[in-house]
């Protein structure tokens, strides 16, 4: 239950790390803002499909396979969007993390630990804040 509890912090915790950045201090600033903006809106709705899909796992298993294609997808269009080198070693990670989950599900893993997941998307809150 608190894991639970952690994955749902870590995740809302992205989002509201965007809402307190600052307007602008310069174009990197921007700029940087921007491309963190998009990364979290897809991934915060991304690892809350994933944390769901996983704890209802039992009843809908193809949830999970589902929401990790989600997660992949909305992570290649970001990749291709920025240019900003900590968001891209961020979606990297993000994108590790998922690899891992998937491997796990594939290996009969039925509950597999997303916690590398929000882990991930913490560590893009680090680099979203100018």
């Amino acid at each position: 239950m608190a894991a639970r509890h952690r994955r749902r912090t870590a995740a809302f915790a992205v989002i509201a790390a965007l809402v307190a950045i600052p307007a602008a201090t310069g174009c990197d600033a921007v700029n940087k803002a921007l491309d963190c903006v998009q990364t979290a809106d897809a991934i915060a709705d991304s690892v809350t499909d994933l944390q769901q899909a996983v704890e209802n796992a039992a009843n809908d298993p193809t949830q999970t396979a589902e929401s990790l294609d989600a997660i992949d997808k909305n992570l290649d269009e970001i990749g291709d969007k920025t240019d900003n080198t900590d968001v891209n070693k961020a979606v990297d990670d993000l994108n590790k993390a998922v690899d891992n989950v998937r491997t796990a599900i594939e290996n009969g893993d039925e509950t597999p630990d997303i916690s590398p997941v929000t882990d991930a998307a913490g560590e893009l809150t680090k680099v979203c804040t100018p």
